[in-house]
């Protein structure tokens, strides 16, 4: 009779089971791929591979959230009812939007 231990989570031992390790492994390559990208050079594969998990963990965070905030402002940017825009989403010019904007231009456009 062999006496095994088992813990409460049905494993005799702690740690990656076979069928959850290549998730994890793909995630922490991942996490290391969007430090090294979005760090804009301040960072290489070996530094962020060999960090504490708790800095690898803040470092993505911290890039994160800044990226976030680069893109609501971006969005944002555009979203005042008092600004006219000249250009479609399409990219086609916005004909009457252009005719009122340059009604201050009255003048020559080129001199020679």
């Amino acid at each position: 009779m062999i006496d095994e231990s088992i813990s409460q989570l049905g494993l005799p031992f702690f740690g990656l089971t076979s069928n959850l390790a290549p998730q994890y492994r793909a995630g922490v390559f991942k996490q290391i791929h969007e430090i090294v990208f979005h760090g804009n050079g301040g960072y290489d594969w070996y530094t962020v591979y060999n960090m504490p998990l708790w800095l690898r963990k803040f470092t993505f965070n911290e890039i994160k959230n800044y990226h976030e905030k680069q893109n609501d402002m971006v969005k944002n940017q555009g979203k005042d009812p008092n600004q006219k825009n000249l250009i479609n989403s399409d990219g086609t010019v916005n004909t009457p939007e252009f005719l009122n904007a340059s009604k201050d231009y009255k003048g020559k456009t080129s001199y020679k």
